[in-house]
């Protein structure tokens, strides 16, 4: 088996399963919605910092609250 034969047995496979949420939204190419979020899983594998929400920061709690005097 061919590395295309594998991924498109991959799409495939993914088309038949949509998530829920991914149904509910509708396609009028199913086959084409899958290889578009495989492809976007394998960028996102490879670099976990291209996801816009992946960025991990490190900070303190006293650097994340504002803390106000008493009146």
């Amino acid at each position: 088996m061919t590395d295309e034969q594998s991924d498109q047995e991959r799409a495939e496979s993914r088309a038949h399963h949509l998530l829920p949420e991914e149904e509910a939204v509708g396609s009028d190419d199913p086959q084409a919605q899958a290889e578009a979020i495989l492809a976007e899983s394998d960028i996102r594998e490879e670099d976990q910092n291209v996801a816009p929400d992946t960025v991990l920061e490190r900070r303190t709690s006293d650097q994340t609250v504002a803390v106000e005097p008493p009146d």
